[in-house]
């Protein structure tokens, strides 16, 4: 019986004459910022999120979300010299330009004329689970019979909506933060983000699905609502759809790059770190795909597919790498 090889962690060179399974890390030169200053700093840029959010809207689209991060890296290291704040956008310009072409491609597909794939998913969910769609059951138990938007708020719609919009932040920031400290360690990341986003995106192209909130409007299903904003009503956050139903194609259910994203967030965590609680990031892509059949944003088919995807694209990832490293260390000298 084989092992499966071990991967250094987070942070660590690959040692002795092994094949790297990543790039070798490019070293990044951390300025020195005084605690005082930094924390002003990071209170100016928080006050201004704040303020943007609420009079504009809470950022949603890469370019947005990467900008409003790489202001929060220059007010963490306010006091470094210009030429490091600069090498935020000669690191990110391809990337950045490859997330926008994807995030707004998404919108632009459902415009050709396509055939829309409606009664597979219901047919499926309807056989995994008895003859009942699970936002059916999950609407009348948990928001009421008939639910609604205005139907009264629970602290868990609160939860599963903070869940849901975290998708839009939650593989960037970790892009981010893997850029500052580990220049190899970001490219190996984004390499699974990027590959995911894409092959998303061929899908969407290949096989334009209806979610559920469209398939009850149309009668294909009984009748389930789409209340994914419901949850920051409460909270005054009038503008969430700006962050909820930002540029998107509606028939781009199959597969659910939300349930996707969290499980290759979760599935990158638990290989790269080695602590025994990096098995809890499993919360994470549970709790999405709840909120994503509780809202009626998605069939438990699609999240199957996007989870499958997730985990393909990570495996594909991980042997690219490998082939890679073996190439390079057979190379004459």
């Amino acid at each position: 019986m084989t092992t499966a090889p071990s991967v250094p962690a987070v942070g660590d060179e690959p040692t002795g004459g092994a094949a790297p399974a990543r790039p070798v890390t490019r070293p990044v030169t951390r300025p020195v910022t005084r605690p005082v200053t930094r924390s002003v700093a990071v209170g100016v840029w928080i006050m201004a999120l704040v303020a943007w959010s609420a009079s504009i809207g809470i950022p949603n689209d890469p370019w947005a979300v990467l900008i409003t991060l790489w202001l929060l890296t220059i007010a963490w290291h306010v006091e470094a010299p210009w030429r490091h704040h600069l090498g935020f956008p000669r690191d990110w310009s391809i990337p950045a330009l490859l997330l926008a072409v994807y995030f707004y491609s998404r919108g632009w597909v459902d415009e050709f004329d396509i055939t829309v794939h409606w009664t597979m998913p219901i047919d499926v969910d309807r056989w995994l689970f008895g003859g009942t769609l699970p936002t059916t059951s999950l609407q009348q138990a948990w928001c009421g019979d008939p639910c609604t938007l205005q139907s009264p708020v629970r602290w868990y719609d609160t939860f599963f909506t903070t869940v849901y919009a975290s998708h839009f932040v939650v593989g960037l920031s970790l892009a981010v933060w893997l850029w500052a400290r580990n220049r190899g360690e970001w490219l190996v990341w984004m390499r699974r983000y990027l590959g995911l986003n894409f092959a998303g995106l061929a899908i969407y192209i290949l096989y334009p699905m209806a979610p559920p909130w469209m398939a009850s409007d149309e009668g294909y299903v009984e009748t389930v609502e789409r209340i994914t904003s419901r949850g920051w009503g409460e909270l005054g956050l009038h503008r969430a759809n700006v962050v909820l139903n930002g540029v998107g194609n509606p028939v781009a259910a199959m597969p659910s790059l939300h349930a996707g994203t969290a499980v290759l967030v979760a599935a990158y965590g638990i290989w790269r770190l080695r602590t025994a609680w990096r098995w809890l990031l499993l919360a994470y892509p549970a709790s999405m795909c709840v909120a994503l059949v509780y809202f009626a944003e998605h069939y438990v088919i699609d999240e199957v597919v996007g989870a499958l995807l997730a985990l393909a694209v990570m495996v594909a990832a991980w042997a690219w790498e490998r082939w890679r490293g073996a190439r390079s260390a057979s190379a004459p000298g």
